[in-house]
């Protein structure tokens, strides 16, 4: 089976090795050096320079492809992955585009498409394991808590990001959704800041942000749903200073006969100040707490998973956990595990039984274990 993986960034160059060991696979992106260092390193992945935004070419570039895979950065992500499925290919997508991917559904089922879409660590794993205890569970409410932390602390931001600052103040600025007694309820992004102690970590803050996605229009039964963040304590206090102060306006002003946005501006330096450096030690940690009934009694159900840089292999941790469940849903896909056409969100997946467990096998065997405790 040959597989096209567009974009080879931190995120989809790890798709791209993982998959390779199994499929014919080959790399797009526009960035010829990122390109030439992935194949140096793994020679069996084919590598093409190509403009991801010129959408009139994927007719052409992607037809002699099973199956594609869609690591774009975010702004991009609905019209790259629209213009996949015109092509009539199949798509494990990762991009996180803000749009309503669920929208494609008709258009995916119309060109005989399998399109699984947010399959990254939350949305995507925690997705998953919503979706599989729905089937048997009587969820009232659930929780999911997540973060992408460096192992060591530095003033001021104590942060570094994976991938692009302009999807991560993207996420510090959009409104938050979260369903309260079967009501959507908009809160600010980065509000209600309450601090909660992780074994191995320590103690980290949680603030509100927009990351409940498709699950508030696939689970509405459910009628508590809550999704924070994770950082270490302190930072959502910095980054609201700063959106308060106007570096995050887009609006253009005039420095020096150039115009230029705040955002643009604090985008740069912040790239510099969040880079991930390469064998940098960070983790991922992530916490999903439902609350509902199993055979009518009361039961609180509880997964954990803190993952860590893998030295062995070099693959920084959030691009581990977010890579391999999209590996894990391309294999999904391409070994007929799930034959469905159309549009789907991870939780429509998860839902089935063999899907579920493939996952999370696939995941183990790569050493990121989201562990399953129950109380109450």
């Amino acid at each position: 089976m040959k597989i096209a993986v567009l974009g080879a960034g931190l995120v989809g160059s790890v798709i791209a090795r993982d998959l390779s060991a199994e499929y014919d696979v080959t790399a797009f992106d526009i960035d010829a050096i990122a390109l030439g260092s992935l194949n140096k390193r793994f020679p069996k992945i084919n590598v093409v320079t190509a403009d991801l935004k010129d959408y009139n070419n994927y007719k052409k570039m992607l037809d002699p492809f099973d199956l594609v895979v869609t690591a774009v950065p975010g702004f991009m992500g609905y019209e790259t992955l629209k213009a996949v499925i015109r092509c009539g290919k199949s798509v494990a997508d990762i991009s996180f585009s803000p749009e309503d991917v669920l929208n494609l559904d008709a258009e995916a089922k119309a060109n005989n498409c399998t399109v699984i879409t947010d399959c990254g660590v939350a949305p995507g794993i925690s997705n998953f394991i919503i979706g599989r205890y729905n089937e048997f569970m009587e969820i009232d409410a659930f929780e999911i808590y997540v973060g992408g932390l460096p192992e060591i602390r530095k003033k001021p931001f104590e942060y570094k990001a994976p991938f692009s600052p302009v999807d991560v103040i993207e996420e510090y600025t959009r409104p938050a959704r979260f369903l309260e007694n079967g009501v959507i309820v908009v809160k600010k992004a980065m509000s209600e800041t309450e601090l909660m102690d992780f074994d191995g970590i320590g103690t980290l803050e949680a603030f509100n942000t927009d990351g409940l996605r498709s699950l508030l229009t696939t689970m509405p039964h459910i009628k508590n749903q809550k999704e924070k963040t994770l950082r270490y304590p302190g930072h959502a206090a910095l980054i609201i200073a700063l959106q308060q102060g106007g570096f995050f306006d887009k609006e253009e002003i005039l420095i020096r006969g150039q115009k230029v946005s705040p955002l643009e501006v604090t985008s740069k330096i912040l790239f510099k100040e969040w880079k991930l450096d390469p064998e940098e030690a960070e983790l991922t940690v992530l916490k999903i707490i439902l609350k509902g009934k199993i055979n009518g009694k009361p039961e609180t159900v509880v997964y954990n998973l803190l993952d860590r840089y893998h030295e062995e292999s070099g693959v920084s941790s959030m691009s581990r956990t977010t890579g391999y469940t999209c590996t894990a849903t391309a294999n999904i896909i391409a070994r007929g595990i799930f034959k469905e056409k159309g549009v789907f969100a991870p939780e429509s997946v998860g839902k089935h039984k063999e899907s579920f467990d493939y996952l999370m096998q696939y995941l183990d065997k790569r050493e990121i274990h989201c562990k399953k405790e129950a109380a109450g």
